[in-house]
């Protein structure tokens, strides 16, 4: 199975990125594949909008992105279009560059990376609708449209297992600074190599809270290992996560509130290539109520049933859109 953290965050992979972006907008894409699924109106699309339209779904290559690329085209068909599946794309830049050229017509994004990675700012904005507006104004100019956010949040955070917190009482990082400060053998952290030296993780998060933790105390280690040693060993008392993940629940882990804002935002909205939205303008109105349903508790809930019992993101993201009456199976 396909591992989501490998390319979730491609802030230190922009060069081989750019060169692969290079690569598909000299050529286009030339993987995909029709989506043949027999769907039609429920909420959204009805009067079928998109009657006629030919329009390109994409997304990057973890579960969550997957998942919402499918539903974006799952959307697109019940309204009438027909849709070209190019999702599952190597990397974030990719698939952007996708959506820039044309050469796809819609993704999901997230804004932190919108804002740090490909508009180059160092510092996020702490306000999620702020954060947003910021990505939405400065990103036309590329010729994408950022269209409504989502409350569905994929960002960084520190977990602990359920049967220890049973012990420690932690609910916020202010809680593990005071536990560091009082007992600090007692807190140990497992994290990613990147997560261990980035300004945007350990150390500034240490910053920002007040924390020194012995290095003795920061095991570095694959992500996909981080949440079984935090649930099932004694290694660790933390483990660096993705708050969407739906390995939380599955393994019973506590997430502890990120209570001084230090980690960016990083919501889901829909990116559409612009020309395309001026064409199909109808394409907001059927993608808006689609993002306010999506919340960082039902993404976990997905999540786990592609990362956790291995469905597939196609049929999971159907089904959800069929139980939340977006759409209806034909």
């Amino acid at each position: 199975m396909r591992t989501r953290r490998t390319t979730r965050r491609t802030r230190t992979a922009l060069a081989g990125g750019a060169a692969l972006a290079l690569v598909l907008a000299g050529c286009g894409l030339k993987s995909g594949s029709p989506m043949v699924d027999d769907v039609v109106p429920g909420s959204v699309g009805r009067g079928q909008p998109l009657d006629g339209a030919s329009l390109t779904v994409t997304s990057k290559n973890f579960s969550e992105n997957i998942i919402l690329g499918q539903m974006i085209g799952l959307v697109f068909k019940a309204a009438g279009a027909e849709v070209l599946d190019r999702t599952n794309l190597p990397s974030s830049i990719s698939a952007r560059e996708a959506v820039i050229q044309g050469d796809a017509d819609a993704e999901y994004e997230y804004t932190g990376t919108g804002w740090i990675t490909y508009l180059g700012h160092a510092k996020p904005i702490a306000d999620p609708m702020e954060q947003w507006r910021a990505v939405r104004d400065a990103d036309l100019k590329n010729g994408v449209t950022w269209l409504r956010p989502s409350t569905l949040n994929n960002t960084y955070a520190l977990a602990i297992s359920r049967k220890n917190n049973a012990e420690y009482h932690l609910r916020t990082l202010s809680d593990v600074a005071a536990l560091a400060k009082k007992n600090p053998s007692a807190v140990t952290v497992c994290v990613e190599n990147e997560f261990a030296s980035r300004d945007d993780g350990l150390p500034g998060m240490e910053k920002a809270y007040g924390m020194s933790l012995p290095a003795a105390n920061i095991r570095k280690m694959d992500a996909g290992i981080i949440y079984t040693q935090v649930s099932k060993s004694d290694s660790c008392l933390l483990g660096e996560v993705f708050t969407t993940d739906g390995r939380i629940e599955a393994m019973h882990l506590d997430v502890l509130e990120d209570n001084k804002h230090f980690f960016p935002n990083y919501d889901a909205a829909p990116v559409v290539h612009t020309a395309t939205l001026k064409k199909y303008p109808e394409i907001a109105g059927l993608l808006d109520p689609l993002s306010r349903r999506l919340t960082t508790e039902v993404a976990q809930v997905l999540n786990a049933k592609v990362d956790v019992d291995g469905e597939d993101p196609h049929e999971v993201a159907k089904d959800w859109l069929v139980q939340e009456g977006f759409i209806k199976e034909g």
